[in-house]
């Protein structure tokens, strides 16, 4: 409640003491003039009632509204009517009233609200009527008292309705205070909307369709009432999406849903099932459907009735009869003729309306079901020529695309390879649901199930549907909609994911289950959703192009990535229009003043700041700049929505304002935007995805959106090829905040952390960003320093950044997927959910469970896994609700062989003498489950039980420890997340070994190489002895170049400090060195070689050193550093009973050769130079070091989403030759290529680091160091082809 209000509830008696007395005859008397005798007022603001008396006595109907409740009673009270307790900004009733009345009411409203409010008040008014107006005359806003005015002169009054449609006039004049010992001036204004003839008659083609006037007589309606001879989809297509609006109304807006009832026919077999099948869908949303059997009587019915109720005793009527039935050309371009007649004004309506409930009423009619749909489809035989043209439906049975095509033959191919799950990823536009109804055809499913977080998405599913499956009986499973006998069933998350619902369905109900934009949020539901369900496959669709970003959907799909074709594929595949993307600094805003909770602004607030003069203004100058001709904007609030509407029509700019319940409906819109007759319409949420836009040239983003799924959905709107239109405009407005970020990241197509964005906006400066033909990315000066200055490293800045991209807290495989440091992480944080308890991240349950059970969460977050078993068997346990019920070993490794099947890479772990496996039931395979992961988790593999973390008893596996009832759900969903996380990892960790289906992997290992034991961590002290430790044991390979090599006593590690850093063979820090154990029998001679010595601190920590060993005459030996900037060490009788020689050096390796055959990833790559890493630099194929005389050659082999004429130009000959494709700017002739050809006489190395995929596990792949390489010989030029000898 406002301050205001609170004054009038408080002072309501002294209000109308003061008011109900003044003299307003003369007011009045200008006012009725323009008011026909009878006609409809709304008094907005009534106060205590004085002017609904007036009118009342005058012979006028009155309807009237205040926002106090206590005058609210006092002007019932004295005028007798009846007034609604309603504040300005509830209101919303189109074009009812014949006058409205604001006498000193609309006063109270802020100044940047009064555009909005007036323009709500001025749709309500009829055409012809009269809208009188008061303000105290003066400038600005005040407060006063307890009270708050906003002033107005003439000047600021016609700033306010000047983008009023319709407006004929505007009078003002000013009057004196007629309250004694008052003497304030008002401002009085009178607005007069124009008197538009009303058309009676439509006669079809472009010029007069039907269809804009049963849109816009929808989206008024209470009650609608269809009564046609036959219905056909196309036409029925066209009505759906404001009839679904009219159905759903009460969700969001004040007024109720309205009653939808359609009476059609079997005459003469003409209706479509398809329309039927879509009728039943609307059916379920709440609309009447009956059909009136026709039999041997003819059914020629066209008429649409639209009724309205003001208020409870007040009826408004609309109906069309006339010659058009509900098909495309009945309702668009048909020569039809359909009269209107409106009541009040012709009781025709009313009696249309009786005959309509009698038909409807009828023992002819039946109501519409699937069964009678098909025993229609049984008995139909449609007119061998059609009896209009309108009743012939030419609908062209669907067909994939190519990349559908594509798509459908991986599916295929995964299912043949057994795989039970998959995850595709198809770019909005490119049709992800059609690819669902497509494979469920293909496959043969007889029943489906598709799943999705919103009722709009599961609305076009039910569509698509019926169009690839018209026999088909398509239901929802949504909030009260409980269809279950259905081939089809469209089905809410959030209602069939309770356990009460789903035990309604057997498991194996559903042969195909699709799961649609996996929404983080419902990830325990989706769980257990899945968890019941058996099909023969489940299919997770996504449009979102980052790993990171699928990796909840991806781990509900096994981790198994089918296809994944994004927005570029897209456009280069020519399916989608190319754009041109303007980011614009929302320089008006600062977002850093709004507040932010739980990952979104504060909507009121948001809405404030960006519904100002400055900001249209801005908008205005950029779209005016850059615009095209139909332009879809997209708005934060109804509120902004209409100020942005206003502020165009304004500049002359046909606009307008569309959202659940606005004057102007969907597809009235969307007819008027695609003829010209609008050119902007400014939408909150009615096109965010769903709505056929193919003529949409210019998208306009004037708010924040909540996901990278959201903003590409808005994007979506406009890729549609549309005949004449060569791109998409795109003016996007991003300000400074980190909700911002998930932009750039989408059009990228790059990954969440900050550096990625630092490189992105680096790119976008120099125009070095890789773009699909006819695509342009642009950003203002200031966001790209925005960006760049987003540029750091650290764990947590990486999960800030991840968690700025989501916009919520990420789950630790989005963050591995990320790139992140996870050794690092451990390190500083311990433990993954030790750093999202830093982040403040982790909620109260959470936490508690984190107290509770920190060591088992930190146990399967860093367990040993050689194989994957131990996180199969807990992810069955945890299936089987073992927190709660512990299962039987039985039951454990039935359940975990049901998820090996599942996820197929992981049964390359089973020993291949395991083949009798009988489902998970067979003797062999519990013994052999029993006695791996299970044997395993209850500690049989340690020396003592006291660290295991599961139990048996009775054969039950249990935890060894208790869990409170209501931490159960929390503790399985972190549990699950760690799961997920190891699961990942063990893949992507498997993947590495794993090569391309279309590369041809060589094993280059020579023969003369062998590998020796290297202590990382077993720093050999060039200074003073130092603690190291000769445990995490790796393996490197050297050459024959150091004669002849035993692992079991030469071995690698690295030098630590300068003392040796002088003389010929200087040893600088960091250097590795090939040392060789010597033993007091074996150490041979000892004096003038530089020996490893080894000694043991107090506290039994063992502490090397490297110096050259001298004997000198009397016996002692002295350790001589080669740097003398270090004293040499003499050996006294006590420190030689302290001191051990451990190692002779043999040779200093150059760590370049000791990388061979290692793996690293790009960034790594600098430092085996001396180099740091430069993106610019590096992230390029041919990177020229020339203080080092090297030439890096970085080679993917798999380039995928090439063509396949450029796939495989990089590849291995033979195991020491490789065919080398250099840069398109390398020729024989230039600096560059003549340094390849020349390379060894200009004293210039090649070194050659070759990757198979791109990719790897869902992050970028590391490259393989395969040595120097030689020049051989090559073919052609720009780019050239080279032969290089490897090895």
């Amino acid at each position: 409640m406002s301050r205001t209000t609170r004054y009038y509830d408080k002072n309501a008696a002294q209000f109308a003491e003061g008011t109900l007395g003044v003299d307003m005859s003369e007011l009045h008397k200008r006012f009725l003039v323009h008011i026909p005798a009878g006609g409809l007022i709304l008094d907005a603001g009534c106060g205590a009632g004085r002017d609904i008396k007036a009118f009342v006595q005058a012979g006028f109907r009155v309807r009237a509204f205040d926002a106090s409740a206590e005058l609210v009673c006092l002007a019932q009270e004295h005028s007798g009517q009846a007034v609604e307790l309603r504040r300005f900004e509830d209101f919303d009733e189109p074009s009812c009233y014949d006058g409205i009345w604001t006498c000193a009411s609309l006063l109270h409203v802020p100044e940047a609200d009064l555009p909005w409010i007036i323009g709500r008040l001025w749709a309500s008014l009829k055409p012809g009527g009269a809208f009188y107006l008061s303000f105290k005359h003066g400038e600005g806003e005040r407060r006063t008292g307890e009270r708050d005015f906003t002033d107005a002169t003439e000047t600021r009054l016609r700033d306010w309705v000047a983008g009023l449609p319709e407006l004929e006039a505007l009078e003002c004049w000013i009057t004196r205070d007629q309250r004694p010992e008052r003497s304030e001036e008002w401002l009085n204004g009178l607005l007069r909307r124009k008197t538009v003839p009303t058309r009676r008659l439509f006669t079809g083609e472009p010029e007069h369709p039907l269809l804009s006037q049963l849109c816009h007589s929808i989206a008024r309606a209470d009650e609608i009432d269809l009564a046609v001879s036959f219905v056909q989809a196309s036409g029925l297509r066209l009505l759906l999406p404001d009839l679904y609006d009219a159905l759903a109304r009460q969700a969001t807006e004040s007024r109720s849903a309205a009653r939808v009832r359609i009476l059609t026919s079997d005459y003469l077999d003409i209706t479509d099932p398809k329309a039927l099948r879509l009728l039943v869908l609307l059916q379920a949303q709440g609309a009447q459907v009956r059909i009136f059997e026709a039999g041997s009587r003819s059914f020629h019915l066209k008429a649409y009735l639209f009724s309205h109720f003001p208020n409870s005793s007040a009826l408004h009527g609309t109906v069309f009869v006339g010659s058009s039935n509900i098909s495309r050309p009945a309702l668009t371009d048909g020569l039809e003729w359909n009269y209107r007649v409106d009541y009040p004004g012709d009781d025709g309506f009313l009696e249309a309306r009786a005959r309509f409930e009698e038909l409807f009423r009828d023992p002819r009619t039946v109501e519409l079901t699937d069964a009678w749909i098909e025993r229609y489809e049984a008995r139909r035989v449609p007119p061998p020529r059609p009896i209009e043209p309108s009743a012939e439906e030419n609908e062209k049975p669907p067909s994939p695309t190519p990349i559908q095509q594509e798509a459908l033959a991986a599916l295929a191919r995964t299912r043949h390879e057994g795989y039970l799950r998959g995850l595709v990823v198809l770019a909005t536009g490119l049709g992800k649901t059609w690819l669902a109804a497509f494979d469920a055809e293909q496959i043969g499913a007889r029943r489906v199930l598709f799943v999705a977080h919103r009722e709009e998405i599961l609305k076009q599913a039910a569509d698509t549907f019926v169009r690839i499956r018209p026999h088909a009986r398509v239901g929802f499973y949504m909030g009260q909609t409980r269809d279950t006998q259905v081939d089809v069933l469209c089905a809410s998350v959030q209602t069939l994911g309770r356990n009460a619902h789903l035990e309604r369905f057997s498991p194996q109900h559903f042969d195909y289950v699709v799961i649609d934009e996996f929404h983080h949020a419902a990830a325990p539901t989706y769980r257990r959703l899945l968890a019941h369900f058996a099909p023969q496959f489940l299919l997770g669709l996504t449009a979102t192009p980052d790993r990171t970003d699928q990796s909840n959907i991806l781990s509900l799909c096994d981790d198994n990535l089918v296809f994944d074709r994004n927005l570029f594929a897209g456009i280069e595949a020519g399916l989608l229009a190319p754009f041109h993307y303007y980011g614009v600094w929302d320089a008006s805003v600062n977002y850093k003043e709004i507040p932010w909770r739980n990952g979104r602004f504060d909507p009121d607030k948001l809405s404030n700041k960006l519904a100002t003069l400055a900001r249209a203004r801005h908008a205005l100058k950029e779209w005016h700049k850059r615009a095209q001709q139909r332009t879809l904007a997209f708005c934060v609030s109804v509120r902004h929505a209409e100020f942005m509407a206003t502020q165009f029509r304004l500049q002359g700019i046909d606009a307008a304002a569309v959202y659940a319940g606005s004057e102007l409906a969907r597809g009235e819109a969307l007819e008027q935007l695609a003829d010209g007759r609008l050119a902007v319409v400014f939408s909150v949420d009615l096109f965010n995805e769903g709505v056929d836009l193919p003529a949409i040239d210019t998208v306009l983003m004037l708010r924040p959106t909540d996901s990278k799924i959201l903003f590409l959905q808005q994007l979506g709107r406009g890729l549609r090829r549309a005949e004449g239109k060569e791109r998409l405009v795109v003016l996007d407005f991003i300000g400074n905040h980190h909700s911002f970020l998930h932009k750039p990241q989408a059009l990228g197509q790059i990954g969440s952390g900050y550096k990625q964005l630092a490189e992105f906006a680096r790119k976008v400066e120099t125009h070095r960003l890789e773009l699909p033909a006819g695509c342009y990315i642009n950003f203002d000066l200031e966001l790209i320093d925005f960006l760049k200055s987003l540029d750091g490293d650290g764990v947590a800045r990486d999960y800030e950044a991840l968690r700025d991209g989501l916009g919520r807290r990420p789950t630790l495989a989005e963050f591995y997927r990320s790139g992140a440091n996870l050794g690092r992480m451990r390190k500083e944080y311990e433990s993954w959910f030790g750093l999202v308890k830093t982040m403040d991240d982790l909620g109260e349950a959470e936490s508690a469970i984190l107290g509770a059970h920190q060591d088992l969460l930190r146990e399967l977050e860093i367990t040993a896994m050689t194989k994957s078993f131990k996180m199969v068997l807990l992810e069955a346990f945890q299936e089987l609700d073992g927190w709660h019920i512990a299962p039987t070993l039985g039951q454990l490794a039935e359940r975990s062989w049901q998820i090996l099947q599942r996820r197929r890479p992981l049964l390359a772990d089973l020993p291949d003498t395991l083949e009798d496996t009988q489902n998970g039931t067979s003797a062999g395979w519990q013994r052999y489950w029993r006695g791996n992961p299970g044997n395993a988790w209850i500690g049989g593999n340690q020396a003592a039980e006291k660290n295991s973390v599961f139990r048996v008893r009775n054969d039950f596996f249990e935890p060894v420890f208790d869990v409170a009832p209501e931490q159960r759900e929390t503790l399985t969903e972190m549990v699950q997340e760690l799961i997920d996380y190891r699961l990942a990892a063990y893949e992507a960790r498997r993947a590495t070994t794993t090569s391309a289906d279309n590369v041809v992997p060589f094993r280059r290992q020579r023969s003369d190489e062998i590998e020796l034991p290297y202590f990382p961590n077993l720093r050999i002290a060039c200074g003073h002895f130092r603690t190291a430790r000769a445990d995490a044991e790796e393996h490197r390979r050297v050459g024959s170049g150091y004669g002849r090599l035993d692992p079991a006593r030469h071995f690698i590690a690295r030098a630590s400090g300068n003392s040796m850093n002088g003389g010929k063979n200087p040893i600088r820090d960091g250097d590795y060195l090939l040392l060789e154990l010597v033993s007091p029998t074996h150490a041979g001679s000892i004096t003038g070689t530089i020996m490893a010595i080894e000694r043991q601190d107090r506290t039994g920590e063992d502490q090397y050193l490297l110096r050259v060993v001298t004997k000198e005459r009397d016996g002692s030996y002295v350790l001589v550093a080669n740097n003398r900037d270090y004293e040499d060490l003499h050996v006294t009788p006590e420190m030689a009973e302290e001191l051990r020689t451990l190692a002779r050096l043999k040779a200093v390796i150059d760590p370049l050769e000791l990388a061979v055959g290692e793996s690293f990833m790009r960034e790594e790559i600098p430092p085996l130079f001396g180099a740091e890493f430069n993106p610019g630099n590096w992230n390029s194929g041919h990177v020229v070091l020339p203080e080092r005389n090297a030439h890096v050659l970085l080679v993917t082999l798999n380039k995928q989403g090439k063509s396949v004429d450029h796939r495989y130009l990089d590849r291995w000959i033979d195991d020491h030759t490789f065919q080398w494709s250099s840069q398109n700017s390398a020729t024989p002739e230039n600096k560059r290529g003549r340094e390849i050809i020349e390379h060894e006489k200009l004293g210039i190395t090649l070194h050659l680091f070759v990757r198979e995929t791109k990719l790897s596990g869902g992050k970028a792949a590391p490259f393989t160091y395969h040595g120097k390489a030689r020049y051989k010989t090559h073919e052609g030029s720009a780019p050239m082809s080279v032969l290089l000898e490897v090895g």
